[in-house]
């Protein structure tokens, strides 16, 4: 029962970070940063994995040093993700993670120096077929921006991003994203407004050092819940000072509130009272868990007793309403026969939405068989 939004996006130019599409109305993709030392190559794969559980789009792995570089190589050889390489001022580790295999390169072109190390950069970039990503923060902006604006404003992060935007398209180089982020709001949120304006090509959309896990994801959900809404970004990370699996659970968690990608089930559950029949809290909790591994999109309606519980249930894929003891157990919005032992209802639940999901699966290929078939 799942709706998509009527967003109107913003128009912008198709890229591709491995194979992932970026831009030119492509789903808005879900991106991460691994926070181990990317020399120890066990603990980074092992965190690129995790996160590629959770559904991950595309992970970005910090590559400060030459010796990082070759750990970067070993990474690049054991995990399937797109990865990009974060990247400053040595345009030498640029050009070596590009033949180690790098799906795009996050660096500030007027950050590495003379034009022909740009320009070195740039051709490798040209024929490998890498973006490149233009990361503005405004935690550092140039000197003479700071000088010119005094403080950080949207106009002083556009004019960064468009300094280093113009020495990109004076080497006829067209494949690249760029982020204006900053840990305020308000401040990204308009940089984001006046960028969006003046190039073509994807906005990677970000709150940046947004916080802990609670604040950092609601300033994220904010800033990034504005934008969005107004149908400007393509690509996304909330950077939380938190594992970084708990990021890309938020980031699709954003996207679901706005029916703009659905990943996983969308839970909706009351805040409790004392009418509630069973333990609702612990419940949701517990599945959230347990279905994590999930990506089928499903509204699952989890109420703990019977005054809104039913109407929930009818807008919902599965519904659980609340009673005494024995709870009563919605599918598509209709009410079955069947009840559910409160004392047995999350191993009950569990099973139920796995069913679903498969159910939900099998019904979705046959139909893009059929839309298949139908074509040929």
């Amino acid at each position: 029962m799942h709706k998509e939004t009527s967003i109107i996006r913003r128009k912008s130019r198709r890229i591709y970070v491995g194979n992932v599409p970026i831009g030119d109305g492509a789903p808005i993709t879900v991106q991460s940063m691994t926070n181990t030392r990317t020399t120890d190559v066990a603990a980074t794969v092992k965190q690129i994995e995790s996160l590629h559980r959770v559904g991950v789009d595309i992970v970005r792995v910090s590559v400060p040093t030459m010796d990082a570089a070759e750990a970067f190589k070993l990474i690049r050889q054991q995990v399937t993700l797109p990865l990009v390489a974060d990247i400053h001022f040595d345009y030498r580790i640029a050009l070596k993670v590009a033949d180690y295999g790098v799906d795009c390169l996050r660096i500030n072109p007027g950050n590495i120096g003379r034009e022909d190390r740009i320009r070195a950069v740039v051709d490798c970039a040209k024929d490998k077929n890498i973006p490149i990503r233009i990361g503005i923060n405004a935690g550092s902006l140039e000197k003479d921006i700071q000088e010119k604006y005094g403080e950080p404003t949207p106009e002083a992060l556009v004019e960064s991003a468009m300094r280093h935007v113009d020495i990109l398209t004076r080497f006829n180089f067209h494949d690249f994203k760029v982020s204006v982020k900053a840990s305020d709001v308000f401040l990204a949120v308009q940089a984001y407004r006046l960028l969006a304006s003046q190039i073509e090509q994807p906005l990677h959309l970000g709150i940046t050092e947004a916080g802990g896990l609670r604040s950092g994801s609601v300033k994220s959900a904010i800033g990034l819940g504005m934008l969005l809404a107004e149908g400007i970004g393509d690509t996304m990370r909330i950077s939380l000072a938190a594992d970084p699996v708990e990021e890309v659970k938020v980031g699709f968690d954003i996207l679901k509130a706005l029916r703009i990608r659905s990943r996983g089930i969308n839970f909706i559950a009351c805040p409790t009272c004392s009418r509630q029949e069973f333990d609702v809290i612990g419940t949701v909790n517990a599945l959230e868990q347990r279905l994590e591994d999930i990506v089928t999109p499903m509204d699952v309606s989890i109420i703990g007793c019977v005054v809104n519980g039913p109407g929930e249930a009818l807008v919902s894929d599965l519904g659980v309403t609340g009673g005494h003891n024995m709870s009563g157990f919605y599918e598509q919005g209709v009410r079955q026969k069947e009840r559910i032992n409160n004392n047995d209802m999350i191993d009950i639940l569990e099973a139920k939405i796995r069913a679903k999901a498969a159910c939900l699966d099998e019904t979705k290929r046959i139909v893009i068989h059929q839309q298949s078939t139908d074509n040929n």
